[in-house]
Order: C-alpha cells, then structure tokens, then sequence
C-alpha cells in the first residue's frame, strides 16, 4: 500500500489536528512501512532523577503510530487508541533525544497495530518497545476526515 500523506502532508495535517504535537515531536523520515520521530526531550519530560518520563516515552510511541496511520489510511483524525502495551527495556540517556522507529504490523479498515522502537538519539540499544492498538472510523463517516 502507498502512502495516502508524503511526510510534508502528514506534518502540516498534524499541525492542523493536533497542534500540540508540534511543539514536541518531529517527524524524521517517512516510507511506506515506517516512521522515525523524535521527542525533543525538555525539562518538562523528565522525571527526579534526570530520566525520561514513562508518559513521554508513550506519547512518543502513541504519536508515531497516529502519524503513520496518517500517512497511510489519509486524513483519518478521530483514529484512536484502543490498546497498549509498553515494555521499559533501560534508562534513556540524560540530555539525548529520543528517537520512535514505528512500523505498521496490519492496517486494517477499521483497526491498525502498531509496533514501536524507542532509542535514545545516538545509540542502537533501545530503551523501550511499544504495541499499540488504533480504531480507525469507518470510511465516509462525517468524523473521518477533518480540515
């Protein structure tokens, strides 16, 4: 299946759905089968003892399978998450991004699986995996399409 958005469609509709996504994530690359972002890891990400954050980390992962449901399916904005499941495999290096490695394991019509690999930026081992669910609205429905 091709892509329905090209990465510049994807951030602009994004921006446009979900504006405080911006401010945070950054889509890095863009193919038919996976997505890279990144979480511009800030003070507000982290928790006492310098580390990331367990719900930075699943808004990294949550964001990235939305945006590759995005760029698959098209402007699908009431897709939602239906089911998760996070394994925190290590710390995150303090003061490094993260960087989510996304691909699609079944687009459906109605539901997507998601499987994401977080790193933090620089190194190959990663500091947690996530499974997520989407329940993507029915085709021609009025909340499907958005802007």
């Amino acid at each position: 299946m091709s892509l329905a958005l090209n990465k510049q469609e994807l951030i602009e509709y994004l921006e446009l759905v979900f504006p405080q996504v911006h401010n945070d994530f950054v889509v890095e690359d863009l193919t038919e089968t996976t997505i890279t972002m990144r979480l511009k890891v800030g003070n507000r990400h982290l928790r006492p003892g310098g580390t990331v954050s367990g719900p930075s980390m699943f808004g990294l992962a949550d964001v990235s399978v939305y945006a590759m449901v995005l760029a698959r399916k098209g402007r699908q904005s009431l897709a939602v998450t239906t089911s998760s499941s996070m394994d925190f495999l290590r710390k995150p290096e303090s003061g490094s991004d993260l960087v989510a490695e996304c691909k699609l394991l079944k687009l459906g019509r109605t539901l997507a699986i998601g499987d994401v690999l977080m790193y933090s930026e620089g190194s190959d081992k990663p500091v947690a995996r996530a499974s997520m669910t989407y329940s993507i609205p029915p085709e021609g429905s009025t909340a499907a399409a958005f802007g």
